[in-house]
Parts: structure tokens; sequence; C-alpha cells
């Protein structure tokens, strides 16, 4: 029976057993059909969050593509100016492979003669593996401006003894930084100045193209380079009088 609030006439609804299994039926079709449309729903959302992320991820992953491209691309150009540097520095297709170089003949019984106290090689060769770039020459006489020759060269670059020689002095300085001078008999000493790492030690009888040292900027310097000088009874040559660059 339905009875109206208003207080009018109440009515009977009959309702047979075929129709009450219809609406149930019927509901029961929408309650189902109402929690997939929500089922689907939720999956939707999730997708198209999920969707949001990967676009997200898209976008951060083309910008960090972007800076890497950019990146390399510096590289590229550094690694053009590298070369070109090392063109000029006369570096390229030049490079260190061992410590040692063949020993020229009578090497062998010239730093005997040195360990004995008598005469040796004169420095000849040149105190790098490659030809460097010359900065600064030799600037000597009575004031003495500039005792040597300055050779631009990458930091670790090998330095290499101009001539068999007794290792008389290997120590800091602070003009000349981390330097070694080499006695080499009859009054010929030479200086190799501003290195990074000293290799051979005070005391020690090197033979010419060994390595001593690597080059660097220490002392009183701006820039990766070696300074080379020649003295004859304590006074300073010029270098080019007895060396040659490769």
């Amino acid at each position: 029976m339905v009875v109206p609030d208003d207080g009018g006439e109440a009515r009977g609804v009959h309702l047979s057993r075929r129709r009450v299994r219809v609406l149930s039926v019927t509901g029961a079709l929408l309650s189902v059909g109402i929690v997939v449309m929500a089922a689907t729903w939720v999956s939707m959302a999730r997708r198209a969050a999920r969707a949001d992320d990967l676009a997200h991820q898209v976008d951060s992953l083309t910008t960090h593509q972007t800076r890497i491209e950019n990146v390399a691309r510096r590289l590229a150009q550094m690694e053009g100016r590298q070369d070109t540097y090392n063109q000029l520095l006369g570096l390229s297709g030049a490079a260190d492979s061992a410590f040692w170089v063949p020993a020229p003949s009578g090497t062998a019984r010239a730093s005997e003669a040195l360990a004995a106290g008598e005469a040796g090689t004169e420095p000849t060769a040149w105190p790098l593996t490659v030809a460097g770039a010359v900065t600064r020459g030799h600037l000597g006489g009575a004031g003495e401006d500039h005792p040597g020759i300055d050779i631009a060269v990458a930091s670790g670059s090998y330095v290499r003894a101009s001539g068999d020689g007794i290792v008389v002095e290997a120590t800091e300085h602070p003009v000349y930084g981390l330097f070694i001078l080499l006695d080499h008999g009859n009054g010929v000493r030479t200086r190799y100045g501003h290195t990074m790492h000293l290799i051979a030690q005070r005391g020690w009888t090197v033979r010419q193209g060994e390595v001593i040292a690597l080059s660097g900027s220490t002392g009183a310097s701006t820039a990766p380079h070696l300074h080379f000088e020649i003295l004859k009874d304590g006074r300073t040559v010029d270098p080019f009088s007895m060396v040659t660059p490769p």
C-alpha cells in the first residue's frame, strides 16, 4: 500500500511474482553494470595518471638528452681545440711509450766515468720527447734576465736528461719549483725546472735520455712548461748552442 503524506487516499499496488523477479534481475543487472563502469573508470583513471607520468618522464629524458648532446658538442669542440694546440706544440703523433730510450754507444762507460769523478757526456739531447713550443728564449748576460729557455708542454710529459750526469740537486725552489740539477762534468750542468714530480733523486747517476721528472707548473709559473738551462763554469749559455729540438 502507498499512503500519501498529505493524507490523501491510500492506494494498493499488487506485484506478481513474475514482476518481482524481473525487477530483481533488472536491479542486479544495473548494480553489476554500475560496478563494471566504476571499475572501468578507475582503471582508465589509473592509466591516464600513468600516461601523464610517462609523458613527464619522456619530457625529462628529452631534456637530459638535449643536455648530453650539448655537452658532447662542447667536448668535440674542446677536443678539436686540443688537437690544434697539440699541433702548435708539436705534440701530435708523439707519445712517450717508455721511461727509457735506446742508449747511445759509450753511454754506459760515460756513466761509469761520471761515478768515478771523471768527465761525462755533454748535454746535447733535447730534454723532452716532443719539440713543444719555446715561449721564452735565453736572455743571459750581466743581468741574467732569463738564464734558460721555457718550453710549453702538457703537464705530465716526460722530462729526460740532456746528457749523462749525476743528480746534484733534486728539490724545490720558490722560482724554479720542483727542479733537478745535473752535473755532466767539466763544469757543465743542466737545470730542469717547474716539474710536477721528481723521479731522479740526489746522488743518482742518470743516462742521456733517461726520464728524470714529469713536467708541470710549480714555482713561479703561470702555465705548464719546462724551464731548461745549461751552465758552464757557473754561467748560463744559450741551450740552442748545444741542443736541437726534435
